[in-house]
């Protein structure tokens, strides 16, 4: 009796019908009732159904799954749309590094982590055109797998051109770039990038939210080198690409990281610790001395508060941005690359290397698909995690201006070209800044001494400056300690190292969601009415009063209370909590929002650059020159309104310095020299 050969294919293709009808035939009927053209499959449970499969889709994934997708023809349930295979949890075993990718992984299955970098517009490709032979009518189709068109060589008549196009079969296509994650590089290694090509159903915009710049994902795939072209001809150089089988979202921010038990058990054992807010602050850059208070406040930052969502829409955010402004040479940049350090999502960059695009999105032209491409910036990168600045005030003024909408508002919206989105950057920002003349001065207003505008500045919850005064006790202390680090740098280590810390924090964030107390939001309460309500008697015979605080402070109280609630892991605010936020928010206080002239908190010289004493002088001075118009007409003498001002109790330096900030805010102009004059309106 004649035996009849079973070819590899068709016991393939046997072997994926009996792998469906056991496991997939309710997922099948799901994705064909829902009218959807992908089937997930679980890569290790085919690993454990059969190995030999495994093996076969790793190193021929093209011709595998076309064997599995025959096989769910087989299948009488099958639709008559065409369902995609795409393959989902690729283990960690078969992931490679996007720096590792060599020509040993050609056309294999593999498996790459990291962030959409870029995100192009979805364009249709023609896979496979069909021409018409002019002699004969033969019908030949040709698969397309380059940039220009590609033609049949000749037909079975002989005829070996002027073949006609009669259709083709376009196939949805979009380029995504995709970056290596900055856990995964060492110190000072620029990350790598791939081009990665999604088709078919991985386009369809319900899956949008998977392929917006700044998400992290797992893309399982077949890399396949292409041509590099230069200058019209074909070079033997080739550039690597990767086709996209499955894309899965990998978020791993604070709360994504993953826990052991033996993780949450020590965790838990730390926070019953009376001293673990201590020990945190004292594991901040231990090498650098000194700055509890700022290392408290950055602790905090990093806990964050919680985001409300209102009613109506709107939203509280919950991070915490801090500014530090200082001399030269206080660490502020050591401060900042050790925050980055820590976070597992996060992203340094300086000012003069930063510009708006980098920051926040840009929009470039894309080379493969010749249309536009979305290009993510730091802060979209750094999306639920911190975005560290340094050296924002050598930033171009324009660039500054697109940090506003993201520090407040938590998104970045993107109107160019042809391109209109909206990104999150659920961001903190650590900043560091110096002061125009070198030096802090606490005399001048901070809008004054460093090159942002006040509505920047005002973004910020805390605002430290940092100054570099001599106080020998203190400069004994700091010389000791700097020297030791060069002695016994092995001495100088973290309380709580590290990747413990990073632990505690991913689980407060993840598990501790903490309400306000009444006690709690009593004490915030008090404190923000007492300090509004101080009143001197000067204010009561006239002029205008300063506001020591404002509404925005009293959200950053209570974004500061919530982050001490969580650092002790806690899900409620008590009052302990409020107080440090109160202490932190009232050292801040007196150190850039307390006006030297009154002596008074006046929250003027952060908001808007001029204290309320300044303005109530301005307003005097404008009362003047129109009391001086009347007797002179419009030219008025310079010498005229500086006595007037002194019979007001306004020094001249000061009548000086405010006709010179009128005049660069254009009120004023000196048609000649000791004659000034209203600019008409």
């Amino acid at each position: 009796m004649e035996t009849k050969t079973i070819s590899f294919e068709e016991k393939v293709i046997e072997k994926f019908e009996e792998f469906i009808t056991k496991y997939y035939l309710e997922e099948l009927s799901d994705v064909i009732n829902k009218g959807e053209n992908s089937l997930l499959v679980n890569f290790n449970q085919l690993d454990k159904f059969n190995p030999e499969l495994i093996d076969f889709l790793i190193e021929k994934p093209f011709d595998c799954l076309e064997l599995f997708k025959t096989a769910l023809k087989r299948i009488e349930m099958s639709s008559e749309a065409e369902i995609y295979i795409r393959i989902s949890n690729v283990p960690e075993s078969r992931r490679v590094l996007i720096r590792d990718i060599r020509s040993k992984h050609l056309k294999k299955l593999i498996s790459i982590e990291g962030l959409i970098r870029q995100t192009s517009d979805v364009r249709p490709v023609s896979t496979i055109m069909t021409f018409e032979c002019p002699s004969c009518g033969t019908q030949i189709d040709v698969r397309q797998t380059e940039d220009s068109v590609k033609t049949p060589h000749v037909c079975s008549c002989g005829k070996k051109s002027s073949f006609k196009l009669i259709d083709k079969k376009l196939v949805d296509t979009q380029r995504i770039v995709v970056e290596e994650t900055p856990e995964q590089l060492h110190a000072d290694v620029q990350p790598r990038r791939l081009s990665i090509f999604l088709t078919n159903d991985l386009v369809e915009p319900k899956i949008e939210k998977k392929t917006t710049p700044g998400t992290r994902v797992v893309i399982n795939g077949t890399v396949k080198e292409t041509p590099i072209r230069d200058r019209g001809t074909t070079s033997t150089k080739f550039d690597l690409v990767m086709e996209a089988n499955n894309i899965e979202l990998s978020e791993k921010e604070f709360e994504e990281l993953k826990l052991t038990n033996e993780d949450k058990n020590k965790i838990k054992e730390m926070s019953k610790d009376p001293n673990i807010d201590k020990k945190l602050i004292r594991s901040i850059a231990p090498s650098i001395f000194g700055y509890e208070t700022i290392k408290e406040a950055i602790i905090l930052q990093l806990f964050g508060g919680m985001k409300t969502e209102r009613p109506d829409k709107t939203n509280i955010r919950g991070d915490i941005h801090v500014l530090l402004i200082g001399d030269p040479g206080v660490a502020k940049s050591q401060l900042l690359k050790y925050v980055s350090a820590i976070a597992p999502k996060a992203r340094y960059v300086s000012g003069k290397g930063a510009t708006g695009a980098g920051l926040t999105a840009a929009v470039v032209k894309d080379e493969f698909l010749r249309g536009w491409s979305l290009e993510a910036g730091a802060m979209v990168l750094a999306n639920k995690g911190i975005c560290c600045v340094d050296e924002i005030d050598k930033m171009e003024r324009e660039d500054r201006v697109a940090m506003h909408e993201a520090m407040e508002q938590q998104t970045i919206t993107i109107s160019k070209a042809n391109i209109h989105s909206t990104l999150n950057a659920q961001t903190t920002i650590l900043a560091a800044a110096n002061p125009k003349l070198g030096r802090f001065d606490p005399y001048v207003p901070v809008a004054e001494q460093i090159n942002m505008p006040p509505t920047l500045i005002s973004r910020f919850d805390l605002i430290f400056p940092i100054r570099d005064l001599p106080n020998k006790q203190k400069d004994e202390r700091l010389a000791s300690h700097i020297l030791r680090t060069f002695r016994k740098p092995e001495e100088i280590l973290p309380e709580i190292p590290p990747e413990t810390m990073r632990n505690y924090i991913a689980y407060a964030k993840k598990y501790c969601k903490p309400k306000l107390s009444k006690e709690a939001m009593n004490k915030i309460k008090a404190f923000f009415v007492n300090l509004r309500s101080q009143r001197k008697k000067e204010d009561d015979e006239g002029g205008i009063r300063p506001i020591p605080i404002s509404a925005r402070q009293l959200e950053a109280m209570v974004r500061l209370a919530q982050a001490s609630a969580r650092l002790r892991l806690s899900d409620s605010v008590e009052k302990k909590d409020s107080e440090r936020a109160i202490r932190i928010m009232r050292y801040c206080l007196q150190k850039v929002g307390l006006d030297t002239d009154t002596g008074e908190l006046d929250i003027d010289r952060i908001v808007t650059g001029i204290t309320t004493s300044q303005r109530s002088r301005i307003i005097m001075i404008r009362e003047l020159i129109r009391e001086l118009e009347s007797k002179y007409g419009s030219n008025i003498p310079l010498e005229d309104l500086v006595d007037a001002a002194k019979e007001k109790g306004v020094e001249e330096a000061r009548v000086e310095e405010i006709i010179e900030k009128m005049k660069r805010e254009g009120e004023l102009f000196e048609p000649k020299h000791g004659i000034i004059r209203r600019m008409p309106k």
